[in-house]
């Protein structure tokens, strides 16, 4: 508690708050939020794949899309065209809504192929998508 330093002998408590300490804190604090506000904003959250060996997913619930180098689709080693492939996806992911989907594409399929195989997917309710590759 500060006390005033006048002449007169009876010493009373100041009333004042210095606010220049908060003020100055305040305005550290908006300079932080204004410079990492946009990095928040545009950061990217991606899971990036490990280069090791994993273990296989259960077989449980899952369903297999294969993409080969002519852009013929197969569902679980059963010929499928891409106009009917969202009414299969959408039966089953109706029998198991836990289903992951494994999508392997062949390497010389155009990835417009392999995009539009996605969108169907998603669009048929598919939240698990994994791509199978070579180690």
């Amino acid at each position: 508690m500060a006390f005033k330093t006048d002449s007169s002998s009876d010493r009373e408590a100041m009333s004042e708050i210095n606010v220049t300490p908060l003020v100055d804190v305040m305005l550290v604090l908006l300079v932080v939020f204004i410079v990492t506000a946009p990095l928040l904003t545009q950061a990217v959250h991606v899971d990036l794949p490990k280069t090791e060996k994993t273990d296989p997913a259960p077989e449980k619930h899952l369903a297999t899309i294969a993409i080969d180098a002519h852009g013929n689709l197969t569902v679980n080693d059963k010929p499928q065209v891409l106009a009917a492939l969202d009414q299969q996806l959408r039966g089953l992911h109706a029998a198991d809504p836990e289903l992951t989907v494994q999508l392997q594409a062949d390497a010389a399929v155009p990835y417009g192929k392999v995009a539009e195989a996605m969108a169907v997917a998603h669009k048929a309710g598919i939240n698990k998508l994994a791509f199978i590759t070579r180690e």
